[in-house]
């Protein structure tokens, strides 16, 4: 089915990167075995399996890590996995009996994959923090937010799911595509704080080119261009415009009804701030929707912005199937798409523990066994 079908994935619970790279995998038809606590964790924000879309497309066997007999049990599991992600604090993993060292004594080949805001090293690596503060130390968070104001979250797109999550897919695919040639497994560290610096490269080099300044909202790409920048419409919706290439602002301008004085000043710094209040003004003077039928779908580099509701409802997403309804709830489908190796159909996060015998069974657990660690309370089922 997906191009990942075969690969199997250990994943120890954890929160917002570690369970979104896990989904990546599992999206794209990897056999994704999540390693949940025996009793409530008090993991992430609490909610309805329906509604836990990074937990998707994956097993959950519920083991506690704590007591020899689950310790036994998941690294029985792991002898048998081409991959394990981890997002504990450093040594945590160590000190359960589940670090690199133990689990390469019985899978040599196995990569692993360690998910941390501020790395496995360096003065910071054993801080508590989220999102917000590992970009605060790249740089990018500085650079986001208007003109005169203070930085402004990102949601946590920078940190987690970029910086981390995405590099950390990135990663343990480069492992695995080494392994075929060396036969062994390696770490792979994926630090917030490396990927969100790693994401924002263009940004380096173009201050160190002098062409990007430290002010917010005074830059080509972060509002500071009016033509590059989200403009209120008559129904107090917004539209994004990203008119860069002087052919594309001129068609928008054209089709707004901007002076023809600023297309040949696009890139007249002094110009900008007039330019901006004519925008304001004319994009001000249609509704959202007047708009789009005017300008969506030409070269003016267009978009409405639209709300999370707003999004599948599109034409352009209904048309491409970019979002899934799984269980009663909309999500974003599987992404990249691929030609012959179709993913199965989405399913909903499973229960705590909802395959604890099934997936022990497939790994050697004899029928008493797996009864006996139900007894002693190192298993749970749903």
């Amino acid at each position: 089915m997906g191009p990942l079908k075969g690969l199997r994935v250990i994943e120890l619970a954890g929160i917002g990167p570690g369970p979104f790279c896990a989904m990546l995998l599992a999206d794209m038809g990897a056999d994704v075995v999540r390693i949940d606590r025996t009793e409530a964790s008090g993991l992430g924000v609490p909610m309805d399996k329906r509604y836990d879309i990074n937990g998707r497309n994956r097993r959950s066997v519920a083991l506690d890590l704590k007591s020899p007999a689950g310790l036994s049990a998941v690294l029985r599991l792991i002898a048998g996995a081409d991959l394990l992600i981890e997002g504990f604090r450093p040594g945590v993993a160590e000190r359960l009996g589940l670090g690199p060292a133990d689990c390469h004594a019985l899978n040599p080949g196995l990569v692993y994959g360690r998910m941390t805001g501020f790395g496995q090293t360096g003065p910071m690596a054993m801080a508590a923090g989220h999102d917000l503060n590992y970009i605060a130390l790249t740089g990018a968070l500085h650079a986001i937010g208007p003109a005169g104001g203070k930085p402004v979250p990102p949601l946590n797109l920078v940190g987690d799911y970029g910086g981390g999550a995405l590099y950390l897919a990135v990663g343990l695919l480069a492992a695995l595509h080494e392994r075929k040639a060396s036969g062994r497994g390696q770490v792979v560290d994926a630090a917030m704080v490396d990927g969100a610096a790693s994401l924002a490269s263009i940004f380096y080099g173009m201050t160190a080119s002098g062409r990007w300044n430290e002010q917010r909202g005074n830059n080509l790409l972060d509002g500071g261009a009016p033509f590059y920048d989200t403009y209120e419409t008559a129904d107090g919706k917004y539209v994004a415009i990203g008119a860069l290439e002087p052919k594309f602002f001129a068609e928008m301008a054209e089709r707004i009804g901007l002076d023809a004085r600023f297309i040949k000043g696009q890139h007249e710094r002094k110009l900008w701030p007039e330019m901006r209040a004519e925008m304001e003004r004319l994009l001000r003077a249609k509704t959202r929707d007047e708009w789009c039928a005017l300008l969506e779908g030409s070269d003016a580099c267009f978009a409405p912005v639209l709300t999370i509701e707003e999004a599948p409802r599109h034409a352009h997403a209904r048309s491409r199937q970019a979002f899934v309804e799984v269980d009663g709830v909309v999500q974003p489908g599987p992404a990249p798409r691929f030609d012959r190796s179709t993913p199965e159909p989405v399913r909903a996060a499973p229960a705590t523990g909802a395959h604890t015998d099934e997936v022990l069974a497939e790994a050697g657990f004899s029928a008493d066994e797996i009864a006996a660690l139900h007894a002693a309370g190192a298993a749970a089922r749903a």
